[in-house]
């Protein structure tokens, strides 16, 4: 089993910035992934960054740019850097663990922006 707790949600201006972090505990041998997602009110959940065991990255297309995933192996966390906020990011972000015959979800923190 794999735990995930995400911080460092909050409010935040237009333009201004934010990082959360990702914390794993449990077994980690068996992930080949992490991410983050978001999902925003009356939307669908969609993947924001996501960053693989060997280090490859990918993003959305509406962050590229902005956002940047990274990771620290040593303390099992992995961080999503965001900058240049819009209140289009107002979201509650989900930390993801992806296994190889299981994901895992962390409980949510939320990023308001306002304008």
């Amino acid at each position: 089993q794999v735990q995930l707790v995400e911080s460092g949600g909050g409010l935040v201006q237009s333009g201004g910035s934010l990082r959360l972090s990702c914390a794993a505990s449990g077994s980690m041998v068996s992930i080949y992934a992490r991410g983050w997602y978001r999902q925003a009110p009356g939307k669908q959940r969609e993947l924001v960054a996501r960053i693989t065991s060997g280090g490859i990255t990918n993003y959305a297309d509406s962050v590229k740019g902005r956002f940047t995933i990274s990771r620290d192996n040593a303390k099992n966390t992995v961080y999503l850097q965001m900058n240049s906020l819009e209140p289009e990011d107002t979201a509650l972000y989900y930390c993801h663990a992806q296994g190889f015959t299981k994901a895992y979800w962390g409980q949510g923190t939320q990023v308001t922006v306002s304008s």
